[in-house]
């Protein structure tokens, strides 16, 4: 046997000598570790299937609800629209569960739900604010201007995708209260904006035409 061999068959010994020295000691870590990890993985994905399935749950519910309203079992369909709990439906629930309200006449009703999902700080931001333009919307042929105002002025902006439908409310409370100056202005701004969709416009140039006598113009 070369020198080199002898060597490396000591070498070999001693680092196996010292591998077992290390696990003797350490072993039963690397165990305890090794589940750890192993539990902490088993455990992430289930709850990753709890979610998953919740999820499914709820979206199957949601769109049995829908059904029942599309099929006029309107209280059947509130019923099980309010009964969804689960954080990615809730929301969307309760609106859709609100609206029912709504095209029950039961504004009140309609407007707490309505409310409450604007001011839910857990709920979907545009969720939130489809929530406060559909109170508008329920409120605009009662409120005053001024409260609508409250509800939709900061819509009122460049960019904002609430802005036509803001100003169109805006427009028919000031034209309902007599306030034909500021109906005037909501309308301008609706016909001036380039994005402006094209049932919005329409109603607009209809208003603006309204308009025309009480503002002097021809």
């Amino acid at each position: 046997m070369s020198d080199e061999s002898l060597f490396r068959e000591v070498d070999e010994e001693v680092r196996q000598e010292q591998f077992k020295k290390l696990w003797a000691r350490f072993g039963n870590l690397v165990i305890a570790v090794c589940f750890v990890v192993i539990a902490g993985v088993a455990g992430f994905k289930g709850w990753q299937y709890w979610q998953v399935k919740q999820s499914q749950e709820a979206g199957a519910s949601f769109f049995a609800a829908a059904k029942l309203a599309a099929d006029g079992k309107t209280e059947e369909a509130r019923k099980q629209f309010e009964a969804i709990g689960h954080q990615g439906y809730a929301a969307l629930a309760r609106l859709r569960s609100a609206n029912l309200l709504a095209s029950q006449g039961k504004t009140e009703d309609a407007l707490s739900i309505y409310d409450a999902v604007a001011f839910d700080q857990s709920a979907d931001a545009a969720l939130r604010d489809l929530a406060r333009m559909r109170a508008a919307l329920a409120l605009a042929d009662t409120a005053t201007p001024a409260d609508l105002e409250a509800r939709v002025k900061s819509f009122d902006a460049a960019g904002n995708p609430w802005r036509h439908t803001a100003r169109e409310i805006m427009a028919a409370a000031h034209w309902r209260s007599g306030n034909m100056t500021a109906a005037d202005a909501h309308v301008q701004a609706i016909l001036a904006d380039p994005e402006t969709p094209a049932g919005v416009r329409q109603r607009a140039m209809v208003l603006a035409d309204l308009l025309a006598p009480q503002m002097g113009q021809k």
